[in-house]
């Protein structure tokens, strides 16, 4: 095992990632839960962690999963000790008592689980040291590393979108303005459950298939950059709707994990530039563009997805039409610069880093 190494560990609510301070990207990305299948007692112990519930043999249909984060704050300590044991013995091997621990927490963790999360670190797994950090101040550091104009600012508004919160943050000299954070109940997972019941209602029951939709939405969805252009488009190719694509669910035999039916075909139009010249709709308009395309063909171990993949991220910007009763992003983003002295809210504007997933 590696001795003496920096150990950086971002526990997200849906993802954990994981690598050693200095290196580029992490070493594994892997679920931060244990699942179970459904044939499998209940009281044996064959719960599979992290990079487990990845591997190519291992399906994931139906499973019951048990996450140690809820709401983004850590409340199950035992089944982060497995998913950790897991990432640093197998993934990283490192030996945590003879390294150092950078551990990437939400916003507002309350004292009581900062107490928990120490006894974690120190007690069960004894490192040397423990550096607790945010996310926004890190990724205002990695943004600032590759854009010099953002270093001298020494300012910059980020937006961390995670499994149970998105949260507007600006960040000065490298340190996250608390005071003016402001947060939205709404991230991954609630877009997560929608996806499902859309493609519960319209063609399978998929409200148990966490991991697989999990999978889909990942692959399939995007940030529209102009809605109502694309809404245009694929209501004038209903028959051969651009944006439509097929995920393949696992059959149990020949493949045990779901997979996009034709990939680069799902890449084509994940960022349409805004304002393209083509899409205009006019009188000219060739409403048959895309008869060419290869229709999939729908069998009962597959779903299509056409409008959903750049409708559901919309509800972002949307909450209320997911019955939450609160602002959108960009709303969001205002207010959290408005709370911020007036002399730095231009630059903070204009010092937008990347959305933060």
């Amino acid at each position: 095992m590696a001795g003496g190494s920096s150990v950086v560990l971002d526990n997200g609510g849906g993802l954990l990632k994981a690598g050693f301070g200095g290196d580029k990207d992490p070493i594994a990305v892997v679920p931060n839960c244990i699942a179970k299948s459904p044939g499998s007692n209940t009281n044996s112990k064959k719960w599979l962690a992290a990079d487990q519930l990845q591997a190519q043999d291992i399906d994931v249909t139906g499973m019951t999963l048990r996450r140690p984060i809820d709401r983004g704050y850590l409340i199950n300590t035992e089944v982060q000790r497995e998913v950790w044991e897991r990432v640093l013995r197998n993934l990283l091997q490192v030996d945590p008592t003879n390294s150092s621990l950078l551990l990437v927490e939400p916003q507002f963790n309350p004292p009581g689980l900062q107490h928990a999360t120490d006894e974690l670190v120190f007690e069960e797994f004894g490192f040397n040291s423990l550096c607790v950090a945010d996310s926004p101040s890190l990724v205002h550091l990695y943004e600032a590393s590759r854009q010099p104009s953002l270093f001298h600012a020494q300012c910059s508004l980020v937006v961390d979108c995670g499994f149970s919160f998105t949260h507007a943050c600006p960040v000065l000299q490298n340190l996250t303005l608390n005071y003016a954070v402001r947060r939205m109940d709404l991230g991954g997972k609630a877009l997560t459950n929608y996806l499902k019941e859309l493609i519960s209602y319209r063609s399978l029951n998929v409200m148990d298939e966490t991991l697989l939709i999990d999978d889909a939405k990942e692959k399939l969805c995007f940030v529209s950059l102009d809605v109502p252009r694309d809404l245009r488009l694929a209501r004038l190719s209903f028959k051969d709707n651009p944006f439509k694509c097929s995920y393949i669910l696992p059959d149990g035999i020949m493949y045990k994990k779901g997979f996009v039916k034709d990939l680069d075909e799902a890449r084509r139009y994940c960022s349409l530039p805004v304002d393209r010249q083509s899409d205009r709709i006019d009188g000219d308009t060739n409403i048959n563009k895309f008869e060419d395309q290869k229709k999939p063909e729908l069998s009962q171990n597959e779903f299509a997805l056409t409008n959903e993949r750049f409708l559901v991220p919309e509800m972002l910007f949307h909450p209320i039409d997911l019955g939450k009763d609160q602002a959108g992003l960009a709303e969001c983003i205002v207010h959290a610069v408005q709370a911020c002295h007036p002399y730095i809210q231009p630059v903070l504007f204009e010092r937008y880093c990347s959305i933060y997933w």
